[in-house]
């Protein structure tokens, strides 16, 4: 096991090409970190700079206790598992998995017992003399997960391991990714940009966007508390809504006007909106798992007059697309609500899991109107663009 460490690392392919820029982030020894972003965030590029398979410009990288800028991959101490499988076709699965341990000159015994021993822990034992094109997909990933495990890395670096699977396999496989990292206790520092991956398996998340890195902690903390409109809408499964609008005040009434429509604030919700200032642009949201359909508004409550256009059936819930004063706004709501396309309904949100962002920087807003600078978690260090 190793701490890895990120030190003001950048990496630029050409002039108007930064395609990591200044990354200062802290991988705990033991630790699951998934980096997560969209496409062309810079992650992937992170890891290939870590695994010693890109150059960095600037900074530094340490595994451990040693500086590894300058050494070749095969002496970083680490094992890399790939989207694609890179299996031999030609080869069993037990030669697939002691292939890298065979190179380096290993004894026979020694192999065996290391191969063994990984298939096992990934439930292969009875495929071992089978060759790649005898298996599934799924299995196909353990097997490269096996070669992984046998040469008893520092850390395992994971890129996107998991894209070619199908969607019943891709939620069996990182179960099973799961338990071997609690079973190994090993570093792994896994790339995707699917965030439900990152919510489901890390035992902390960095989010990236063009080359910086938005923030880092735990899926709580991300989910919970955002640093940004970026990271609120990228963590969370269907997107966070979000409504821009100027404040509105009136006495002791604070509201948020939109296209024809002021929606009431209230609690912290109206607090951050006073402290803005009447007329100010203000930007709310809301989750859809924080929505719910209502007749009547209730106190202690972000309320939204809305007009259902579509409604998906996902069992006990619903998820409804509705019209608030031009935006598309998404509630999941139990199924038992029965809303029906057409309807107008009232949409409400507690205040307290409404948030609040700055149209102009969309960093997050505090209750006292403050912007918030980067936050990070546990020796990682997060940039907020």
């Amino acid at each position: 096991m190793a701490r890895i460490a990120f030190e003001h690392v950048s990496k630029r392919f050409s002039s108007d090409a930064l395609a990591v820029s200044d990354l200062n982030l802290e991988i705990n020894d033991g630790e699951f970190l998934v980096l997560v972003g969209p496409s062309g965030c810079g992650k992937t590029t992170a890891l290939r700079c870590l695994a010693g398979l890109e150059d960095i410009t600037d900074g530094q990288i340490m595994i451990g206790d040693r500086v590894v800028n300058d050494l070749p991959p095969k002496d970083r101490d680490i094992a890399m598992v790939f989207q694609s499988y890179a299996l031999y076709p030609h080869m069993s699965l037990f030669d697939n998995m002691g292939f890298s341990i065979k190179m380096r000159k290993r004894p026979k015994a020694e192999i065996e017992t290391k191969v063994r021993e990984a298939a096992k822990i990934l439930g292969l034992e009875d495929l071992l003399d089978r060759r790649p094109g005898a298996l599934s997909g799924g299995q196909r990933q353990r097997v490269a997960l096996g070669r992984a495990i046998v040469r008893d890395p520092a850390a395992f670096l994971m890129d996107e391991p998991l894209s070619n699977l199908d969607a019943k396999l891709r939620v069996q496989t990182r179960a099973e990714i799961a338990r071997l990292h609690q079973r190994l206790g090993t570093t792994i520092v896994y790339v995707t940009h699917d965030q439900v991956e990152a919510m489901t398996m890390g035992d902390r998340i960095a989010v990236m966007r063009d080359g910086v890195l938005q923030q880092v902690g735990t899926p709580k903390e991300l989910y919970e508390s955002p640093v940004n409109r970026f990271v609120a809408g990228f963590i969370g499964s269907p997107a966070m809504n979000f409504l821009q609008g100027q404040v509105a005040v009136e006495g002791d009434k604070v509201a948020l006007a939109l296209d024809g429509l002021e929606v009431a604030l209230s609690g912290r919700a109206a607090a951050v909106a006073r402290s803005r200032g009447a007329g100010a642009d203000l930007t709310l949201g809301m989750r859809p798992e924080h929505l719910d359909a209502a007749g009547t508004q209730t106190s202690g409550v972000v309320s939204l007059a809305a007009t259902v256009e579509v409604v998906e059936f996902l069992g006990n819930e619903e998820l409804i697309h509705a019209n608030v004063a031009g935006n598309d706004v998404v509630a999941l709501v139990p199924a038992s609500r029965g809303v029906s396309v057409g309807d107008k309904v009232t949409l409400v949100a507690a205040e307290s899991v409404v948030h609040a962002f700055d149209p102009g920087t969309d960093a997050v807003i505090t209750e006292g109107g403050d912007v918030p600078g980067p936050k990070a978690d546990g020796g990682g260090s997060g940039q907020a663009s």
